[in-house]
C-alpha cells in the first residue's frame, strides 16, 4: 500500500536537512498591466463594465497635486469574491507595451525573503534582488520553471484616498 505524503512534507525522499517554518502568504493578486496614461481608464473600464468596485488607489508619486487628473500608478479593485490590480506599465517593462500588455502573479507575504528562498529551492531562479518600493514595501521577483514571473512583497501600507465614483 502506497503512502499517502502531503506537497513538501518530504524530500523526495530525503531527509530534511532542517526544519524550516512554512511561509504563508495573505493574499494572491492577478496584476493587469496597462500603458500609464491609461490606467486611470482601464480602472473606471473595469467599474464600468463590470461594476469593479475600487478599493484602494495609489496615484504616481511625481504627479503634481494641482493637476486635475493625477496618474493611477495602480488601482485595487475588486470583482465578486476576486481582488485584482490595475497598474501603469514600468519603464523597466517597455517590451510589453502593446494592448493587453500582460499579467504579473503578485503574492504578498511578510517574508518576503524567506518567499523567494523556498522558491528558488523548489526550482525557481531569483530575478533581482529584493528592494524597498516606496508605497509598495519590499519587493522580490522570482522566475519559476515554467517562464512565468512571479513578484513576491509584503504588504502595502493602505493609504486613505478619496475616491469618486
Amino acid at each position: 500500500m502506497a503512502e499517502e505524503v502531503q506537497n513538501g512534507a518530504e524530500n523526495n525522499g530525503a531527509a530534511a536537512e532542517k526544519t524550516t517554518t512554512a511561509v504563508v502568504f495573505s493574499a494572491f493578486k492577478p496584476q493587469l498591466l496597462v500603458q500609464a496614461p491609461k490606467a486611470t481608464d482601464a480602472v473606471q473600464f473595469y467599474k464600468s463594465a463590470f461594476g469593479a468596485e475600487e478599493v484602494s488607489r495609489t496615484l504616481h508619486p511625481k504627479r503634481k497635486a494641482e493637476q486635475e487628473l493625477p496618474l493611477v500608478l495602480s488601482a485595487e479593485l475588486k470583482l465578486g469574491s476576486a481582488v485584482f490590480s490595475v497598474a501603469d506599465l514600468a519603464d523597466e517593462a517597455a517590451q510589453l507595451k502593446s494592448e493587453g500588455s500582460g499579467c504579473v502573479f503578485v503574492l504578498e507575504t511578510d517574508d518576503v525573503d524567506g518567499a523567494i528562498a523556498t522558491a528558488v529551492g523548489a526550482g525557481a531562479v531569483a530575478d533581482g534582488d529584493v528592494t524597498e518600493v516606496e508605497g509598495a514595501g519590499r519587493v522580490g521577483k522570482v522566475k519559476d520553471p515554467y517562464g512565468y514571473v512571479w513578484t513576491i512583497s509584503s504588504p502595502a501600507k493602505k493609504a486613505v484616498v478619496d475616491v469618486e465614483a
